[in-house]
């Protein structure tokens, strides 16, 4: 199968090289030259563990390619992925579709045979069909038709997620738009992973869907952690007795800073959209964006009481502002709520990320970036675990503690556990839906 890929970010570049990986022909296209500059010299402008090697080896294969000029890329074609993004359009809450509409009508002047336009952006419900209309109309005599394949990738871990997904999910209209789609995917449904073929509507319901319910167990626990803290209760074995329930699962039980990322308040907050504009208000989902933000907030307290009140004149390391550790993403990270209000407040703030320095510069400013942890702690009067990285997992907490003016640690990941951190010399400990000392 020959593929273009209209999209060079995250979905896009992981979805093309994966694709070229099951064999196909794949060419990504994307208008910043400076992106496919990168792509050709063999850089990958993500962090995601695992792209550069594989991109390499397929581009070596001859199967993946680069190119700035879409009518090359779509010419022959049996199958144009649309990738781009759908950003939250500013005062509505809507994803805007202007990139995809954009791109869906360049496909139409661009085609000359019969091709499947597949949307792998995350989209409303009804996009597709608008999809096929603007379609249509740019070129009324293409022969066409329209898919919605949306992605389930997890930043860290997208590759795995690729080749080895739960389900793929892929929503046609005609049999043959479904038998191209199939050839595409044959290397999964012959290793017996799931293909769910659906309507349109249904497969991009089903993206907004899960990952409103996956935003609504981060928070339901994050509300649990709450409560514990007041009854003294421990939220790691509320989490682990309630994730042995079959029913419940284990996965996305773990209480924190709240949840970020590309996808879930970018999707949250669609969902809760699309329900007001069908007078069928999201009334959980609503709920679930406005705790998640009184859970930053409430860190901020915490973090507060753990500073006698202000953070004027203290010094604070923060190990971790990425959403989630094993990417550089830095979008709707707990860290952009949390360290303004510690700079904001007089803190003198000291930053710590395997990767999150390149986007977190222009995002925090105000801020002093540390390569080493231990060089971010020294003399600090608070330590903040903002982000579970492996490098911050087993950390020499006695050298940190004896390098510190004040050493209290707030351990928004539960990392670490009172009687350990007390061990190491920590006069003052907090962590989240777990009793702490001072």
């Amino acid at each position: 199968m020959k593929i273009a890929m209209i999209g060079t970010g995250y979905v896009g570049l992981v979805s093309g090289v994966c694709f070229s990986d099951f064999g196909h022909s794949v060419v990504c296209v994307d208008k910043d030259q400076r992106k496919i500059d990168m792509l050709e010299r063999g850089e990958v402008p993500i962090y995601e563990p695992g792209l550069d090697v594989l991109m390499a080896k397929n581009v070596e294969a001859g199967r993946l390619e680069f190119t700035l000029d879409l009518n090359a890329a779509i010419d022959g074609a049996d199958a144009v992925f649309i990738a781009v993004g759908t950003p939250t359009r500013r005062g509505d809450g809507h994803a805007d579709l202007t990139y995809v509409m954009a791109a869906a009508e360049e496909i139409a002047k661009a085609a000359k045979e019969y091709v499947v336009i597949v949307t792998k952006s995350t989209v409303p419900v009804g996009t597709n069909r608008k999809v096929r209309d603007v379609v249509a109309a740019a070129n009324p005599d293409l022969d066409f038709d329209v898919a919605s394949n949306p992605e389930f990738l997890r930043e860290g871990a997208a590759i795995d997620d690729f080749m080895k997904p739960d389900r793929v999910i892929v929503g046609v209209e005609t049999d043959r738009a479904a038998t191209v789609m199939s050839d595409i995917y044959r290397p999964l449904y012959l290793r017996d992973f799931p293909i769910v073929t659906t309507d349109l509507e249904s497969a991009e319901m089903i993206k907004y869907a899960a990952n409103a319910f996956l935003a609504t167990k981060i928070t339901f626990i994050n509300e649990i952690a709450a409560l514990c803290e007041k009854v003294g209760a421990d939220v790691k074995q509320v989490s682990k007795g309630m994730g042995m329930d079959n029913r419940i699962g284990n996965k996305f039980l773990h209480a924190g800073p709240g949840y970020g990322g590309s996808c879930f308040p970018k999707d949250t907050k669609a969902l809760a959209r699309i329900g007001q504009d069908h007078a069928s208000p999201m009334y959980i989902t609503e709920a679930v964006i406005a705790v998640n933000e009184d859970i930053k907030r409430r860190m901020i307290e915490k973090l507060q009481d753990l500073c006698d009140g202000s953070f004027n004149g203290k010094t604070i390391a923060v190990l971790g502002v990425t959403f989630k550790p094993n990417t550089d993403d830095m979008r709707d990270a707990p860290s952009l709520t949390i360290v303004p209000a510690l700079v904001g407040g007089g803190a003198k703030v000291r930053v710590c990320d395997p990767q999150g320095q390149h986007e977190g510069e222009a995002l925090l400013p105000g801020v002093q970036w540390q390569e080493d942890p231990y060089e971010a702690v020294k003399d600090a009067d608070l330590l903040v675990l903002l982000t579970e990285w492996n490098e911050f997992r087993a950390l020499d907490l006695a050298q940190i503690a004896g390098s510190m003016a004040h050493p209290s640690m707030a351990d928004l990941r539960n990392i670490y556990n009172a009687d350990v951190v007390r061990d190491a010399g920590f006069v003052a400990y907090e962590s989240v839906g777990r009793i702490g000392y001072s």
